[in-house]
């Protein structure tokens, strides 16, 4: 296990024993915005997403080659990804449901200040400390995103070994990776729109972060300080 984060200090090879997979956040939509609830509901990104999916798109074409770019089936990753793979190939976008943000059952749709009253119960149940508590509606605990994620993650690392591939997904979802990659390390921090994170991921259950947060891209576009959808608060 990491126990701590590395900076990103090359864009060289990927040694043949792991695979660095590139974890991008989707763009930005109106929804983040607003601070609405989103989980599986299917919003699409606003101009300002677009603007940072292709900023991302541009940073990560001129670095080293991509061999895949896979991604949520839901429309704000999947059109992050479509811009990442036109720049880095063109590539096709392999999608993946499995890559999906946590669901949020009852909380959906809802905007996150009148949550706590519109839906009582779902929303005790998000805040909860119990990790196994699912959420009314359909919505999955943190144990049940955590074992999508950690799966989901695994098994792309495992196909792509001495590759670099990207993985385009949801706020909740990346940080439950960083958990699993640093368990006893400090909050994973605010997932901001297309930041990039970087995971070496070996056959066996050594998972290390090479860069953690990066958004450098986003120097010249606007992004949502609030990372609404990527903080503790919102999945």
């Amino acid at each position: 296990m990491a126990d701590s984060v590395a900076e990103d200090s090359s864009t060289g090879s990927v040694a043949p024993d792991y695979a660095e997979i590139i974890v991008v956040r989707h763009g930005e939509t109106s929804w983040n915005a607003d601070r609405r609830i989103q989980g599986h509901l299917d919003v699409e990104l606003n101009d300002v997403g677009r603007q940072q999916a292709a900023a991302v798109a541009d940073r990560l074409s001129k670095e080293s080659k991509i061999s895949a770019v896979y991604s949520s089936d839901l429309k704000r990753a999947l059109e992050t990804a479509q811009i990442i793979a036109s720049h880095c190939g063109p590539l096709e976008v392999i999608e993946d449901c499995e890559l999906r943000e946590r669901h949020l059952g009852d909380l959906q749709g809802l905007v996150l200040r009148e949550a706590a009253k519109v839906k009582p119960k779902a929303y005790q149940a998000f805040v909860s400390a119990q990790t196994d508590q699912e959420i009314p509606g359909g919505g999955e605990s943190l144990d049940q995103l955590r074992q999508r994620s950690a799966s989901a993650l695994q098994r792309i690392g495992r196909k792509h070994k001495g590759e670099r591939v990207v993985v385009v997904t949801h706020g909740g979802f990346i940080r439950t990776l960083y958990k699993r990659a640093v368990p006893k390390g400090k909050s994973a921090g605010k997932i901001l729109n297309t930041s990039v994170n970087i995971f070496h991921l070996s056959d066996g259950e050594d998972w290390h972060i090479k860069t953690w947060g990066d958004v450098s891209h986003l120097s010249k576009t606007e992004f949502l300080e609030t990372a609404f959808g990527g903080d503790k608060l919102s999945g």
